[in-house]
């Protein structure tokens, strides 16, 4: 089944006294474009959670977000540095003796000194937090795949809809092509007879002309590379595959055949067809552009 570009995935774990919550979208792209915000502790830790997202995801623009929250807050975790403590009272007695003042420094002033009052930062195992963090990316990658197929089901039916209409077209064409073909054969065997009147020709050498001028205005070639055409791209809405990029040129192959069909008949009910053709083809275009 294939699957949109366009997508979004959320999951939520836990790390220490961290709640960390995940959120991963995709857009349209012509390669697959991966850009994280994983904060600065966490940056060396890109490239392995790049290659997670690679083996799931072959195309598209890739943002991952990812949000830290502490759930709580250990006592033992603030300290306090009486020595340092310490240090700053005895210069600050020094400093008020050589003032002249009997003035000390205050608690508050102390409590706000660099180092005398500090948190300690727990130790972070980068090998522990790939870990937890790969798994919950895995887990917004199954959200947002399922997403991108969701997606991709109503973006392939809406292109298979449309390629019945152009098979219509293609055989409203095809029943005109007897008649086509007669009138044209008809018209040039008009202006070789009119060329031709003052040239000794025989019949056998007019009617060799006729069949090989009317051999270039036969698009049955064209119609029959065209039915080929439509039948691959079914086949390819049906693989488990990246077909993004191979349905986009499959669409271009198809957009020749129906130029070249509308060129060489040139017929007013045919050129109404082509033009339904090529107006559905567009739309196809513009599905394909957003399918991996």
């Amino acid at each position: 089944m294939i699957r949109s570009m366009t997508g979004f995935g959320k999951a939520s774990c836990t790390y220490q006294d961290q709640e960390i919550s995940l959120e991963l979208s995709s857009v349209n792209h012509r390669y697959l474009d991966c850009s994280f915000r994983l904060g600065n502790s966490w940056a060396a830790l890109e490239p392995l959670f790049k290659g997670v997202v690679r083996n799931q995801i072959s195309r598209g623009k890739i943002q991952l977000t990812v949000n830290r929250r502490k759930v709580k807050t250990s006592a033992q975790t603030i300290h306090l540095d009486a020595g340092l403590a310490q240090q700053y009272l005895e210069a600050s007695r020094e400093l008020a003796a050589m003032m002249g003042s009997d003035r000390a420094i205050g608690l508050d002033t102390l409590a706000r000194m660099d180092g005398v009052i500090y948190q300690e930062e727990l130790d972070e195992d980068l090998a522990e937090i790939e870990q937890v963090l790969t798994g919950a990316i895995e887990e917004a990658l199954r959200h947002l795949n399922a997403m991108r197929a969701q997606e991709g089901a109503a973006l392939a039916a809406d292109i298979r809809a449309r390629i019945r209409l152009m098979r219509d077209s293609l055989t409203e064409i095809e029943a005109r092509l007897p008649e086509l073909n007669a009138k044209h054969e008809e018209r040039l065997r008009a202006r070789i007879l009119e060329l031709a009147s003052d040239l000794s020709l025989t019949e056998e050498r007019i009617a060799i002309e006729v069949a090989l001028l009317a051999d270039k205005g036969d698009v049955t070639e064209e119609a029959v590379r065209l039915k080929t055409h439509l039948a691959h791209m079914e086949e390819l809405l049906d693989s488990d595959d990246a077909v993004g990029r191979r349905l986009d040129f499959l669409s271009q192959e198809i957009q020749r055949e129906v130029n070249t069909l509308g060129v060489k008949t040139r017929d007013c009910e045919v050129a109404k067809y082509v033009l339904d053709m090529k107006g559905e083809l567009e739309k196809i275009r513009e599905q394909v552009q957003n399918i991996e």
